[in-house]
């Protein structure tokens, strides 16, 4: 089961808030202030119980927190996070402080099922754990409207890669993975789980891999191997 990391990312700490005076002087000053409301905090926590409700295993929400430092913003987040989790009594909980919470993911990270974050725990966690997984070109992203009221959007979580951009070594996998995403967003599930099959039987394999997973095998080709392992997979299912 994939670790999902639940990133809160319409304010927090870059909401843009703050500001700079006296600049190149001696007495400078720049604030930079995290926002965090009850509306985004409980509505980003709530969707991340909702999803570890919905996964097959061991089911645990895990709370990126700082709250012994940011005596404010974390300590609010963690209030909340209490709160909501009082409504999920068949899910199991923990807090761990951001810094433990780094080093746990790179030396256990079997542990996670669902983490939930802040705007920029969850950029920095995000990164971390594409790279204990091989790379950033493995992991997906997705920009989700909860109340499905607006279209989400998904995506690599490293975005579009314009400094590799036509030379075919990009690694298609996270823009892959990001469709089961979409699919599985859109509730279709069984077609989420044959993409994901596909693309974990032509990683095991080890046949076709980008470079950046050691190979020398073209975006096309590793894109073309999980189109031919999709419809090998379907027809065995059929």
């Amino acid at each position: 089961m994939l670790t999902l990391i639940v990133r809160e990312n319409t304010e927090g700490e870059y909401a843009g808030a703050g500001g700079r005076i006296h600049s190149g002087h001696p007495s400078e000053v720049v604030t930079q202030t995290s926002v965090f409301t009850r509306l985004g905090v409980e509505r980003v926590i709530r969707f991340a119980f909702q999803l570890a409700r919905r996964r097959d295993d061991e089911r645990l929400v895990t709370c990126a927190t700082k709250s012994n430092a940011m005596n404010y913003s974390m300590a609010f987040w963690d209030e909340v996070f209490e709160e909501v989790a009082s409504e999920y009594r068949d899910i199991a909980t923990e807090r761990v402080h951001i810094d433990a919470l780094a080093m746990f993911l790179v030396t256990r990270p079997s542990h996670y099922d669902v983490i939930v974050a802040s705007d920029l725990f969850g950029d920095i966690l995000s990164d971390l754990g594409a790279a204990v997984c091989g790379g950033i070109g493995l992991a997906p992203g997705a920009n989700l409207n909860p109340e499905r009221h607006h279209p989400s959007m998904f995506e690599p979580i490293h975005g579009s890669a314009p400094d590799i951009a036509g030379q075919g070594v990009a690694n298609p996998i996270a823009a892959v993975i990001a469709a089961g995403l979409m699919l599985e967003f859109l509730q279709e599930d069984k077609a989420a789980a044959l993409l994901q099959g596909a693309v974990e039987a032509v990683l095991s394999e080890g046949k076709v891999r980008t470079p950046d997973l050691g190979g020398k095998s073209s975006t096309t080709e590793v894109g073309d191997a999980i189109c031919e392992k999709i419809e090998e997979l379907a027809s065995s299912h059929a």
